[in-house]
């Protein structure tokens, strides 16, 4: 606790070290590459003003997290009173993790919210790749009329649709379980899924399978040696898309399930953490921050994924 203490009240003089600890880093690595040479300085002090602006903008772009992160240890006198978000005026404090960790189920809320996310992820594309990768093959204007047609179904709202999918889940006996959601999230992970599929599956040419059914495969054998490793950035796309949506819906999440330990992130922690006009504001920035950080990982660790994805949905085939 020492040890963490000495960091958070330190934190933006340790920052400032590290940033500046990195820039001599990067000129002394170009140094040694290219030489000490006047053309080099003069091509660093030439790119500074460039790397200043994306300091400060970066600064802009994390700050909500700093806060975040910063505003998780202070104490309820430093947060209210003329709160300065930066600074610490008093001494840090671990009691909102121990609260978060120890007085609600927010463990149980993260395992919930995986179980229901790779289970609805595994059900979405077991089902939206034969069905995408069928319009996208679809010749005429039947495949596309029938892709947006499907696509719209994504779009309504559920406010419309929760008291009636209430209904099949009470009936399938599924109420205050996972598994409704489980039933429930893939009415609307399909129709988007297969919509985004559609558009990859579209951007691999055809004359590829029929190479491969000249060569003896059938159409199944074509489509999962063929179609789908050149369609792996696309299908990655839809799967980091797909598990973000059951991390975010709350209406489904907050009419089917009451058990408090059965609900999921989205759901739990703003029910267990808001009562009434009562904000419990350091543990609910520790929840957010806590589930944000693996997401934005996931994120940047696919991001060529992604963006290579994005640009084969862009091509029409």
């Amino acid at each position: 606790m020492a040890l963490l203490t000495w960091i958070l009240t330190n934190f933006w003089a340790l920052l400032l070290f590290l940033l500046v600890l990195l820039v001599g880093l990067r000129i002394a690595w170009r140094i040694r590459k290219y030489g000490a040479t006047r053309e080099e300085f003069s091509y660093i002090l030439r790119r500074s003003p460039f790397y200043f602006v994306v300091l400060v903008f970066c600064f802009f772009a994390l700050s909500p997290f700093l806060i975040m992160f910063l505003h998780t240890f202070k104490t309820d006198g430093d947060l209210y009173r003329r709160p300065q978000p930066f600074i610490f005026r008093q001494e840090p404090t671990i009691e909102h993790l121990d609260a978060l960790f120890n007085n609600t189920a927010y463990l149980d809320f993260i395992r919930n919210s995986v179980v229901v996310g790779v289970a609805v992820v595994i059900i979405t594309l077991a089902l939206s790749l034969p069905a995408a990768y069928a319009l996208a093959r679809l010749t005429g204007r039947w495949g596309e009329r029938a892709g947006i047609l499907m696509f719209l179904v994504y779009l309504v709202p559920p406010t419309l649709l929760f008291i009636p999918m209430f209904r099949i889940v009470v009936l399938l006996g599924l109420k205050d379980s996972p598994m409704a959601l489980i039933v429930v999230y893939p009415t609307f992970t399909v129709p988007f899924s297969m919509w985004l599929l559609q558009g990859f599956f579209k951007a691999v040419p055809p004359e590829l399978e029929e190479a491969a059914l000249v060569d003896g495969y059938n159409r199944v054998e074509a489509f999962l040696r063929v179609v789908l490793p050149l369609s792996l950035p696309g299908i990655i796309s839809t799967v980091v898309f797909t598990f973000t949506l059951t991390l975010h819906e709350f209406i489904y999440g907050l009419v089917f399930i009451a058990n408090t330990r059965q609900r999921t992130l989205s759901v739990g922690v703003p029910t267990e953490l808001i009562l009434g006009d009562v904000y419990f504001w350091q543990p609910l920035l520790a929840a957010a921050l806590i589930i944000a950080i693996p997401v934005g990982l996931a994120y940047n660790l696919f991001l060529d994924s992604l963006v290579q994805g994005f640009t084969m949905g862009a091509v029409k085939g």
